[in-house]
């Protein structure tokens, strides 16, 4: 198939791309810049110059594709109400190319706060809808349309997709450790995070474009859900800093934006996952690459 991929040059993007070209599909990535179309060309796939608000260009890339693998985002947490809007926009012009043509349409979502407190599960439904919802509210949208002939698939990513190079959330996390020469935990640190390695969710990307109906939500998790209080010893290990509960209250003022969300309880399965795509996670888990200083590098650059 020929793949039109977004965010290709990303962190998940950079990972994924490979394991389709290996697959023997042919990529054409979303490139904004010379820099990000180079990384493409090296990796044997087709630059297509663009950004996510250039809708034009994303509707005549998206029709010219056998299927769309959409992994980009502007994570602007200054005004994620803005990076919603482009979302949605971005993913009503995805439902607008491939209306009536049975494409797939993979999508990245995430795990949050779709079942808080529980351990949630693929057949949970994302409880964001709407223009105003977190990330646009476009999982609905977009399963919302699957009776147009698209077949939609929710890729639903760990908060912390880890590995060497990482500038995420765990790498945020052990620069906030560095900066405040604790690394600190909300609470008593028994709220859960689950996490992934990149080349895991790679793989799992691309088991799911070749059987999209097998499993319309797939979760990428490896790990159910670390207690943050055992991530911030890794983290403290790593960075050489002590550990602390931070009191709930000055979360917001210690962690800054990530705070709240490093606060929450999101535990989440990825059984159903494995049983209809028959993947199994083989990459490091989260500590072994706390433990191997991939993060230590991260905080300090």
């Amino acid at each position: 198939m020929r793949v039109f991929v977004t965010g290709a040059s990303g962190w998940i993007g950079s990972a994924v791309v490979p394991e389709l070209l290996g697959a023997g599909h042919q990529v054409a990535g979303l490139a904004r810049s010379e820099r990000s179309a180079e990384r493409l060309r090296a990796a044997g796939a087709e630059p297509f110059a663009g950004n996510l608000d250039d809708l034009e260009a994303l509707h005549a890339a998206a029709s010219a594709a056998d299927a769309v693998v959409h992994l980009g985002f502007k994570h602007d947490f200054s005004d994620y109400a803005a990076s919603g809007a482009t979302e949605r926009a971005v993913m009503e012009i995805f439902l607008d190319a491939l209306d009536g043509t049975g494409k797939p349409l993979l999508f990245a979502s995430g795990i949050a706060m779709v079942a808080p407190g529980r351990i949630s599960t693929e057949d949970d439904v994302s409880p964001y809808s709407g223009p105003d919802a977190p990330r646009g509210g476009v999982e609905p949208l977009a399963f919302g349309a699957a009776a147009r002939g698209i077949r939609p698939v929710a890729l639903r990513f760990a908060p912390t997709v880890h590995g060497a190079g990482d500038h995420g959330f765990a790498a945020v996390l052990a620069g906030i450790a560095r900066e405040k020469g604790v690394a600190g935990y909300v609470g008593e640190g028994t709220n859960r995070w689950p996490a992934v390695h990149r080349s895991d969710a790679a793989r799992l990307v691309r088991l799911a474009l070749a059987d999209p109906e097998a499993s319309p939500v797939v979760h990428a998790v490896a790990e159910e859900g670390n207690p943050t209080r055992k991530f911030a010893e890794a983290i403290g290990a790593a960075v050489g800093v002590p550990v602390a509960s931070i009191d709930p209250g000055d979360a917001d003022a210690h962690f800054g934006w990530i705070g709240a969300f490093f606060a929450s309880d999101i535990p989440a399965s990825s059984a159903l996952t494995r049983a209809r795509l028959g993947w199994e996670p083989t990459g490091p888990t989260l500590f072994d690459d706390l433990a191997a200083g991939h993060y230590s590098a991260a905080a300090a650059a």
